[in-house]
């Protein structure tokens, strides 16, 4: 499932450049040739995919005091229902999600701070604006952090995070080289796949939550000798032989 995070972002980053693109494009020149203008679009997308791991270590750190508690399927069903939720949102409540949050002032700084390092000259400057635009109200990384709170412990969260960055950063560095890159016909396309795969998506949570009994998809949830909670993934039962006289 950690994986998915990649597939997410991956399908997802035309979203990314309907969103964040005007700031990708905007980037400042450190170098409008050789490598330093193509570094500091680098550290920019790396900035972004530093920010999205750490929001999945607060994310993981909430999922691992729920599977603590023994409630391992049901941090993964209600993953996929707050998907499902965050999906259905109208466009009007996700534009007002930091208020709905109480991170107004925040996003308040967050923006303050991104116009004074666009003023700056530096690939230290290029790096931190992708860190604070990593922090930007985004109903697609919401989608994105709900599925890590499902994620094995705070490291599966941040590498699902990661991942689900990485994804990103592929469309989003061209975009960053030339805007022009991608028409908006193209961008207009994917961005009507977004629903349907982070549909998908939570399917998939609350299938595995259900602990079906099928292999990798939906693996059965067993007690430990140790009486901790794992999920067996494609293990067979082990029969005992009768012994012969």
């Amino acid at each position: 499932m950690i994986w998915a995070g990649f597939i997410f972002g991956l399908v997802g980053s035309f979203h990314c450049v309907g969103m964040c693109g005007p700031i990708a494009m905007a980037l400042p020149f450190v170098g409008s040739t050789g490598w330093r203008y193509y570094a500091g679009r680098l550290l920019y997308n790396s900035g972004r995919i530093v920010t999205y791991a750490l929001l999945g270590a607060l994310a993981g750190a909430f999922g691992e005091t729920l599977q603590l508690a023994g409630l391992q399927q049901t941090v993964s069903i209600l993953s996929g229902l707050l998907i499902l939720l965050l999906l259905v949102l109208p466009a009007t409540l996700k534009g007002k999600s930091a208020s709905i949050l109480g991170t107004d002032k925040l996003m308040a700084w967050v923006r303050k701070k991104l116009g004074y390092y666009f003023q700056k000259n530096s690939l230290s400057s290029l790096f931190t604006v992708g860190l604070l635009n990593g922090l930007l109200p985004c109903g697609f990384v919401y989608i994105a952090l709900a599925g890590a709170i499902s994620a094995p412990g705070v490291q599966g969260s941040m590498l699902y995070m990661a991942l689900f960055g990485l994804g990103t950063f592929p469309l989003m560095f061209l975009v960053s080289l030339s805007g022009k890159l991608i028409s908006l016909k193209m961008r207009s396309f994917f961005n009507r796949a977004v629903p349907y795969v982070g549909t998908t998506l939570a399917v998939l949570f609350i299938v595995r939550g259900l602990g079906l009994g099928i292999p990798y998809l939906s693996p059965e949830v067993v007690e430990t000798p140790t009486h901790k909670t794992e999920m067996s993934c494609c293990s067979k039962p082990v029969v005992a032989k009768a012994e012969l006289p």
